[in-house]
């Protein structure tokens, strides 16, 4: 066994999270963690890391076993890039024998088997978004490994992966590679599509079992088949030794006349029942107690049609985002959105719910304008320093819901919020804490139209669940943007996929098709890519040999070459300053903003083709 954990039980303050937690793993399997929003998960994973120490009980690792950790949140300091960032991680390894030279090599390597082009690499680490951090990430990791763990541990690994990222995340944990790969691997997640795929086992810590763990042998599905069966038998064992122990009652109730004899055992015995008892009776309140009560509050507003959109287009100084969109939006439609980053997918909601106008086309809105109500992905709607009290019941200790009168208190714990908790600022809450008070707030606005911009992040499978039962019963229309692939298979009557390289909206019917449109447009940006750089290094040759008669270079020229290194390094930065830019979702909903930047990134891109050919003409003229 890799690594084996005996009785583990940990609590913070005077909450215990887990108590008498015991499994194994063993080289090959793929174990995913799961369980409600602090139930100990990150604990459980870090006390694996030997990061942190159990309360009680004992972890006990296979000798010289390499265990690699890679964390939630993705910090790296200023001023790093991939490559130097891999590289300081490779010189932990022990195959590298301290020498940076050697260190370097194999986080390069790394860094390319992981997806890292050559020209990401040299990049800003503070200019790469969410999913290529996450991508550095776990490439540090094994860069700490020499490239191969025995085991390593990946707590919330999705998150901020578009759908792309996670394809590539399932193919390395399942297959990985002969020089790059992970032995065993555990890892904290709520996405169940990803679960499906990766697991071998499942384990869910949860106080609805003994001992606070059920693990399952198997993906999601076979999961959720034996935990049924599971939780359907301590349901029938609670009926019985209830039926039993009412027969103790009936028996303990009559006299010593009645009884023939006090006989002791006996009583022992109906102590022991009930005991067993309480503690079942307690674990089937656990299991049947659910994820966060969320209701969405409709306008109720009857109306054929909300939004109307013919021939939409987008885009900013030439650059074209999406273009001859055609969409209806109705009452009771789902609409999910996909896409890479930077796509349009802000752009489109924009336009959609009002705030932005299309350049061509026209977009038609019913009278009066519908309501629309958002979940942002940043959940930064309500400042920091509000109490949980104010974020929730802004207005009062009292909520009006849906026409009833509901406390601060019964609010709060709809939402699974502790009674202390309410004197807690926001930023001091959990990300799952924090989700489910931006939804607590939303539930108080009536609404035409429900926008969910990755609504899932931070919510643990319960709450999903909840929350997914919700928007199915919600009347009014439903705006969805998530890679989730489970959520949008389940929700989505509609799916519309941008990102085409022809700027091309495809709308579809299944989350099969919407894949299906993905992988081609990747395969089209791919393409296109390489005939970009072919065509660049055609017009190089082309200028080169337009000047290869002249054999020396003049002073000037010679001075321009030393300084070219410096001068495309410098215009390859302004070029990622400009791409962070147009990616910026608060640049994208400002049209001006947005011309602005794709303005700049159109020179930018324009500067280092130059730059090159330029680089390239010297090069060769001096021969």
């Amino acid at each position: 066994m890799l690594i084996t954990a005996k009785d583990l039980s940990k609590s913070h303050g005077l909450r215990e999270l887990f108590s008498g937690v015991s499994f194994s793993v063993a080289d090959g399997d793929r174990v995913g963690f799961i369980g409600p929003n602090g139930a100990g998960k990150t604990t459980l994973l870090r006390m694996l890391a030997g990061i942190e120490e159990p309360d009680h009980g004992l972890v006990r690792t296979q000798r010289n076993a390499v265990i690699v950790f890679v964390s939630q949140r993705d910090d790296f300091p200023a001023g790093l890039t991939p490559r130097t960032a891999a590289t300081a991680a490779a010189l932990k390894s022990a195959s590298v024998h301290g020498d940076a030279l050697e260190a370097e090599v194999l986080g390069s390597v790394i860094l390319g088997k992981l997806g890292f082009p050559d020209s990401r690499m040299d990049e800003p680490v503070e200019l790469l978004s969410g999913g290529w951090k996450k991508r550095l990430s776990i490439a540090c990791g094994l860069c700490e490994a020499g490239g191969t763990p025995d085991l390593l541990l990946l707590d919330e690994p999705t998150n901020h992966l578009d759908v792309e990222g996670i394809r590539w995340l399932e193919q390395f944990l399942s297959r990985g590679t002969n020089d790059i790969r992970a032995g065993a691997c555990v890892f904290v997640t709520h996405d169940r599509a990803f679960l499906e795929r990766v697991a071998t086992r499942v384990l869910e810590l949860s106080r609805a079992y003994p001992q606070g763990t059920l693990m399952i042998e198997g993906n999601y599905s076979e999961f959720l088949r034996r935990r049924d069966e599971f939780l359907e038998a301590q349901g029938r064992a609670e009926a019985t030794l209830a039926n039993e122990v009412r027969m103790d009652d009936v028996w303990l109730s009559r006299g010593p006349q009645g009884r023939g004899t006090k006989a002791k055992s006996r009583i022992d015995e109906s102590a022991d029942r009930r005991d067993v008892l309480s503690a079942i009776a307690a674990r089937n309140e656990a299991a049947g107690a659910g994820g966060a009560r969320v209701d969405f509050t409709a306008s109720g507003r009857r109306t054929r049609r909300l939004v109307v959109a013919t021939g939409i287009s987008k885009g900013f100084d030439g650059r074209t985002l999406f273009r001859d969109l055609d969409l209806e939006i109705a009452p009771g439609d789902r609409l999910g959105l996909m896409g890479p980053n930077g796509s349009g997918k802000t752009t489109l909601l924009g336009i959609l719910c009002g705030d932005m106008k299309p350049d061509t086309g026209d977009i038609r809105f019913a009278d009066p304008m519908p309501r629309v109500v958002i979940l942002r992905q940043q959940r930064t709607d309500i400042p920091e320093n509000t109490l949980l009290r104010d974020a929730i019941c802004p207005l009062g200790e009292v909520v009006d819901f849906q026409g009833r009168s509901m406390h601060i208190t019964a609010w709060s714990r709809r939402f699974l919020f502790k009674d202390a908790q309410l004197l807690q600022t926001v930023k001091n809450l959990s990300g799952g804490e924090r989700a489910r008070a931006h939804i607590a707030r939303m539930m108080l606005e009536p609404a035409d139209i429900l926008v969910l911009d990755e609504p899932t992040n931070d919510l643990d499978i319960p709450t999903l669940e909840v929350l997914e039962e919700s928007i199915e019963s919600f009347p009014g229309a439903v705006l969805l943007v998530t890679h989730d692939r489970t959520m949008l298979k389940r929700l989505a009557k509609s799916i519309a996929v941008i990102g085409a390289p022809d700027a091309s909206v495809s709308v579809v019917a299944s989350l099969d098709q919407a894949m299906a449109c993905l992988e081609r447009a990747e395969k089209e940006v791919a393409e296109r890519d390489r005939t970009t750089r072919m065509e660049g290094n055609r017009a190089a040759k082309a200028a080169g040999a337009a000047t290869s008669k002249r054999t020396r270079l003049s002073f000037k020229e010679q001075r321009e070459l030393d300084a070219m290194e410096t001068a495309v390094e410098t215009a390859e930065k302004e070029r990622l300053v400009a791409e962070a830019r147009v990616a910026d979702p608060a640049v994208a909903a400002d049209h001006v903003k947005m011309a602005a930047a794709c303005k700049s990134l159109d020179e930018a891109q324009e500067k280092i083709h130059t730059l090159y050919v330029r680089w390239q003409e010297l090069e060769t003229k001096r021969g």
